[in-house]
């Protein structure tokens, strides 16, 4: 048996396992609901999510599906900072909800383009994270029925170590703080560390 190298990042945490459905309960319908003052998302892959209308609305009592981005801009005007760092620009239905909802014009919302951006994470009031495999789709996030959604696996935890981990990370590559080294940059849309 190889003897284990000691590794400052490792430690033991309380995590909980988050299984295919299992997204949509926790992550979207219990954590990013909960948000009071920011959400930071990072994924790869991003689409229009669809999710179910609020409880007591009229949409929800016809069995209508809303875009998350209207949780989103909901979320912006009780004033949540949100921060969306994706890898490819995000598919056609996304893109005109956003000009729809007019989110790209309110300074509490920003979407960054990565093209290494390949992690999955959602970091909730600096209290909640999930890392996981889900990209932000509905297929991702087990918003789709049965049979029709991906086969995902992350963890969530509130462990201010491993937040302080993830966010520093996130931070990073927001920032640009990636961007020097990067042997994409030539391919890059418009590299974050603004050079």
């Amino acid at each position: 048996m190889a003897a284990r190298r000691k590794d400052s990042t490792r430690r033991s945490a309380v995590v909980d396992l988050i299984v295919d459905r299992r997204h949509y309960d926790e992550v979207v319908t219990r954590a990013l609901s909960s948000a009071r003052v920011s959400v930071w998302v990072a994924t790869a892959n991003v689409k229009d999510v669809r999710v179910e209308a609020p409880i007591g609305s009229v949409a929800r009592a016809r069995g209508r599906y809303v875009s998350l981005l209207e949780h989103f801009r909901d979320l912006v005007l009780r004033g949540v900072e949100i921060r969306f760092l994706h890898a490819r620009k995000p598919s056609e239905a996304f893109r005109d909800t956003l000009r729809r909802l007019k989110l790209l014009k309110t300074p509490s919302f920003e979407m960054r383009e990565c093209p290494r951006a390949h992690l999955k994470l959602f970091v909730v009031d600096g209290r909640y994270l999930y890392v996981g495999s889900a990209n932000f789709t509905g297929a991702g996030l087990g918003a789709k029925g049965e049979g029709r959604r991906n086969f995902e696996m992350g963890i969530a935890t509130e462990d201010d170590v491993l937040l302080d981990q993830a966010q520093l990370r996130f931070d990073r590559i927001w920032t640009g703080a990636e961007c020097g080294g990067c042997r994409l940059r030539s391919v890059c849309p418009k590299p974050l560390d603004g050079r």
